[in-house]
């Protein structure tokens, strides 16, 4: 086995979810991952926890939902009942085809979103982690060799987790200080997030990994302006491109995409949280050097932004303040390595790419 994979799940066990010898640990992972599951209960044997592993198969999913009428999709309460005793979730990305679930029908995906709500409201209160396992198909989705993506993937994930959380920590507290973020890049976006009394997010690999960004979250009606996303989106092994948006009191507007419309419409159909903002992300990780298709990495990437559509950041929201709430999280891509700026407060903090916030002493 490559040691990068045993490396990379003591890194999930060790760092991300710091599993106990009592904790109960289920693992969520596609056949295409089997050689990082075998490294994970090599790790969990060497930690006495006790693990169990939900396998998902892309082709059996594609063909439930081809055959299911959307009224019948209704929560699974066994699965929920089973995650009230577990302790920690890792989940794991890896597609032998990309593209398996693109031919199933729009009403379908809606109802499995929205019947998974209550699975992932119970996930979210375990210690969980959600990471990628390199395939030679998700390689040829991000057009690069198997070699060059393995190694894209693995130079990611093996960082230096504590520096990189003492290095953002001074961007997270300003961001957790401030009450307005603007975002301008190009002549096509300029957007303004109202985030007073939100909290700010320093991702250093705990619940993504890779991690690598700050992140923060407006008030439900909080958001204001246009953008447009110069990456697609990608949903169910479809892809909209070109996408824009005006926001009004925080709600999508009108929208647009250049391709694959039917994608965006659809994600804003799920629920009424899905036409609003869960989250605003500046990423950092300087290992993900390129954008490649991957939502997992592409908005970790240094030079990038992202705004999620949907349900909003746990970590960002006090107990005296509301997030939004959708069956969907969805993050859309913008470049912000060149004509960009970020400011906090009417104070640019960050330019081109580059965050312009110094410790006290520089």
């Amino acid at each position: 086995m490559d040691d990068r994979t045993l490396r990379h799940a003591r890194v999930l066990v060790d760092h991300c979810t710091d599993v106990a010898p009592e904790d109960d640990v289920e693992i969520r992972a596609p056949t295409a991952a089997e050689d990082l599951v075998v490294a994970l209960y090599e790790a969990l044997g060497r930690r006495g926890a006790r693990a169990t592993t939900v396998w998902r198969n892309p082709r059996a999913t594609r063909a439930y939902a081809r055959e299911m009428y959307p009224d019948d999709y209704r929560p699974k309460e066994h699965r929920v009942a089973a995650l009230v005793e577990t302790d920690v979730v890792i989940l794991i990305k890896g597609a032998r085809n990309a593209a398996e679930t693109s031919d199933v029908n729009a009403d379908a995906r809606r109802a499995a979103s929205r019947a998974k709500e209550p699975l992932l409201r119970e996930r979210l209160d375990t210690r969980w982690v959600i990471t990628q396992h390199p395939t030679p198909a998700d390689a040829q989705r991000a057009d690069l060799s198997t070699a060059a993506w393995r190694s894209l993937v693995y130079d990611a994930v093996d960082r230096d987790w504590a520096a990189m959380r003492e290095r953002q920590a001074r961007v997270a507290d300003r961001l957790a200080a401030a009450d307005e973020v603007r975002l301008v890049a190009g002549d096509d976006t300029d957007l303004r997030f109202d985030v007073a009394g939100m909290d700010a997010y320093n991702d250093a690999g705990r619940e993504n990994m890779p991690g690598g960004e700050v992140a923060t979250v407006p008030a439900v009606d909080g958001v204001e302006g246009e953008v447009r996303f110069d990456h697609p989106l990608r949903r169910g092994g479809r892809e909209a491109a070109g996408i824009r948006l005006s926001f009004a009191e925080g709600r999508v507007v009108d929208w647009a995409a250049e391709r694959g419309a039917d994608v965006l419409d659809s994600l804003l159909e799920t629920d009424e949280g899905a036409s609003r903002v869960g989250e605003l992300g500046i990423g950092t990780n300087e290992g993900v050097d390129r954008v490649t298709g991957n939502v997992l990495f592409d908005e970790k990437a240094a030079g990038t932004v992202h705004v999620a559509l949907g349900d909003a950041l746990s970590e960002c929201v006090p107990d005296d303040r509301t997030g939004n709430e959708s069956a969907v999280h969805a993050d859309l891509i913008r470049d912000a390595s060149a004509d960009a700026r970020i400011a906090f407060d009417g104070e640019t903090v960050y330019r081109d790419g580059e965050f312009l916030i110094r410790e006290e002493s520089d």
